[in-house]
């Protein structure tokens, strides 16, 4: 914590920080045509992935998944509707980490350090702007996703309740790993190639295309000790019951919020290595 930080209260660090969600997410809003067709988009993709699988489901409207395990169609699609939403939702402000790569190259950077916040917290706070301004599109794939017969009521209240508690590490593991892949650009001013290369390992290995238990058991082992599923397949489990049990449930919830400690652990820790490559002319 800098010296101009300690010196704003937390109540007012709190404001500042709602000042920037604010700021960005009115920024956001103001690529009403880019939300749309990424709307658009999502929309396809979920209406693509129900046909997809629907072809490939066996007759009888099941599939084994592991021993003594059954997963019905209607299961399945309820699933990658679901998890589709999230992950757009977890992973597609690019913009907001647009916006970090051109400060950093510009060297506007200089100025938010100058500021009396933290410049990870401001950028962790943009990004949750972003994440606000997307919401109304979010429900709008989710009424589709009902119309579509893509939705399915959580298999119980405590499935539902766990499902509500589980989004809070899942979100704040992608937006603290969405930050730290920002910080690169301290590193290298053109992250485009390799942030393309994150979206697509975050969409697979998050389970938004398939889930956990449709892998094969090494490839899902290689998941389990990634943190991008419990961001999509582990609160969409949760929903379906598909994890279920107190143990279960607190396992997973465990394993998530471990996540999002250690990810933002090693923000903090690349922000201090990123904070010596700044360099500050002028007189």
């Amino acid at each position: 914590m800098t010296a101009a930080t300690a010196r704003l209260g937390p109540g007012r660090r709190m404001a500042a920080y709602a000042a920037l969600a604010r700021v960005q997410a009115r920024t956001q809003r103001v690529y009403r045509t880019d939300f749309l067709f990424g709307m658009v988009g999502l929309l396809l993709q979920i209406y693509l992935l129900r046909l997809v699988w629907t072809a490939v489901y066996p007759g009888s409207g099941s599939a084994g998944a592991g021993p003594g395990r059954e997963i019905t169609l209607a299961t399945q699609i309820a699933y990658v509707s679901l998890a589709s939403v999230q992950a757009w939702l977890a992973n597609s402000d690019a913009r907001t980490l647009a916006t970090i790569q051109l400060r950093i190259r510009e060297g506007a950077v200089a100025l938010d350090l100058a500021r009396p916040v933290r410049f990870t917290a401001q950028m962790v706070a943009a990004r949750a702007g972003g994440t606000l301004a997307m919401l109304p599109f979010a429900g709008c794939a989710l009424v589709f996703s009902v119309l579509a017969g893509g939705a399915q009521a959580p298999a119980s209240v405590p499935a539902l309740l766990a499902y509500a508690a589980s989004l809070v590490p899942a979100y704040a593991s992608a937006l603290l790993l969405g930050v730290t892949v920002s910080m690169i650009s301290f590193w290298t001013l053109e992250l485009d190639g390799f942030y393309s290369v994150y979206l697509m390992a975050a969409h697979f290995f998050s389970g938004a295309l398939v889930p956990l238990w449709f892998m094969p058991e090494w490839l899902a082992d290689v998941t389990r000790l990634l943190p991008f599923q419990t961001m999509v397949y582990v609160p969409t489990a949760l929903y379906l019951g598909q994890l279920s049990g107190a143990r279960a449930v607190l396992e997973a919830l465990a394993v998530q919020c471990g996540w999002a400690v250690a990810l933002w652990l090693l923000l903090r820790l690349v922000w201090s290595r990123a904070l010596r490559r700044v360099v500050v002319q002028g007189g």
